[in-house]
């Protein structure tokens, strides 16, 4: 490889690892507009196997902009992110896969009348697996499927 593609790959895994990064943020602040704008026309989210639904990413949005409320503390970590870039014969492509581990601390909805907490904490763990497209706005997310593996409540 030559040194231009060899840096044409490190900023593409910048790039898709910058999109990942902004995915777990955007959930997290419950910004559903910056959501969106991290998926590809087209894109699609799949949260079946954590009891949710799989569909369009605006459909998805909104469904967790309802849901989401029922966890208004949560902490998205997205880690061991394993990231393969398309290769064209020694060219950088314009597809990427990346499979990552998540931890999910959130805390349900429970305040008492003096304002202590008494809500549980929730926590949901698992793995992302990420296909994203390269389009003219940049690294953008064809699709998202989360695999959760377990869950725990605490009191």
């Amino acid at each position: 490889m030559t040194q231009r593609v060899d840096l044409a790959t490190v900023m593409d895994r910048l790039a898709v690892d910058e999109v990942i990064t902004g995915y777990a943020v955007a959930v997290d602040d419950g910004d559903w507009a910056a959501y969106r704008a991290l998926f590809a026309p087209g894109g699609r989210a799949d949260y079946r196997s954590a009891g949710g639904i799989d569909g369009a990413a605006g459909e998805v949005a909104e469904w967790l902009a309802e849901t989401m409320k029922l966890f208004p503390v949560r902490q998205h970590l997205i880690v061991n992110r394993r990231v393969v870039l398309e290769d064209l014969g020694g060219s950088p492509g314009d597809r990427a896969e990346v499979r990552a581990d998540f931890v999910n601390p959130m805390r349900l909805v429970g305040e008492a009348e003096d304002g202590t907490v008494t809500a549980p904490n929730f926590v949901a763990a698992g793995r992302y697996t990420f296909a994203l497209a390269r389009t003219p706005d940049g690294w953008r997310i064809a699709s998202v499927t989360v695999h959760e593996k377990w869950r725990h409540l605490t009191g």
